[in-house]
């Protein structure tokens, strides 16, 4: 093996301690204590787990968390209703509606209706507009991408005039992260199913961020050698010598990917602790905001 490991849990504790610190800060300058409330609809397994360790960071930092469950029959009056009731919250600094939403409702509405103030998630459509835009800045980011940007950046990774690639075009990773690669004046390519030779435009990548939900789709031989590989990809994989019968794999095949390229994160422990730290960061923001009056 010849990359450097990205080690996500690490960079995602000092990310973490930061936090932590602020929290301390803010407190003792007569602030608040930041309040993140969680919108959970439905019984997704997945998502009840992403609430519950969202949650259980919050304790550790010293955020007050406000869980709210609703029914999968939930209608979308109710969902808006309880949002809207959480944006007059002085308590609530930040609110997450946990992705994806039972079929029939619909999602957009849902996330506008968050006060854009209150969108520690970075999925307003004002938001995603504002880093849309040259020369404006969002209020928030989102976090998975944006926790891409803080593993390049702290790997030692050079993004100004870097040729770039990003697999996958989603609302959630994808296409925020392409724009965030913009803002650090790298040269940004969005690859998807439609994309002609596929592995030929990512061997072209000096930073190569994988987000297209699909086991090791990513060959080792598809990697420019040296380059910086972020695996957002979570997947399950047969593996007989588990005790689950599976095991969590990325996007790239890691062992090939990792012999050619320069860094790389691994499936787990790289991107994924990211995202938990970069939303606690930002609701501490959030509640530095409203301590401030800004």
């Amino acid at each position: 093996m010849t990359a450097k490991i990205i080690d996500g849990k690490a960079i995602a504790e000092a990310v973490r301690l930061e936090v932590g610190e602020g929290v301390k800060r803010l407190a003792a300058a007569g602030g608040p204590a930041p309040g993140l409330a969680t919108v959970l609809v439905g019984d997704n397994p997945a998502s009840h787990t992403y609430v519950g360790a969202k949650r259980k960071a919050c304790a550790e930092l010293g955020i007050e968390s406000f869980g709210h469950y609703l029914a999968a029959t939930a209608t979308q009056d109710e969902v808006e209703s309880l949002v809207r009731t959480l944006n007059t919250d002085p308590k609530v600094h930040g609110i997450l509606v946990q992705l994806p939403l039972p079929a029939g409702l619909d999602e957009e509405a849902v996330l506008r209706s968050i006060s854009i103030e209150k969108d520690v998630d970075g999925f307003h459509p004002i938001n995603i507009g504002r880093l849309a835009q040259k020369g404006r800045e969002p209020l928030f980011v989102p976090c998975t991408p944006s926790g891409c940007i803080v593993l390049l950046k702290r790997a030692g990774a050079k993004l100004d005039g870097a040729n770039a690639v990003v697999v996958g075009r989603s609302n959630i990773v994808g296409m925020p992260a392409a724009l965030l690669l913009v803002k650090e004046n790298a040269t940004v390519t969005i690859c998807h199913s439609r994309t002609k030779d596929l592995a030929g435009v990512c061997r072209q990548a000096d930073i190569l961020i994988a987000a297209i939900g699909k086991t090791e789709m990513i060959r080792g031989d598809w990697i420019k050698p040296g380059a910086y590989v972020i695996d957002v990809g979570i997947n399950r994989k047969e593996d007989a010598s588990k005790k689950s019968g599976y095991r969590l794999v990325g996007d790239v095949a890691f062992d090939e990917a990792a012999e050619v390229a320069g860094a790389i994160t691994p499936v787990p422990g790289g991107v994924g602790p990211m995202t938990i730290a970069l939303l606690m960061q930002n609701t501490l923001r959030a509640a530095e905001r409203s301590f401030k009056g800004d």
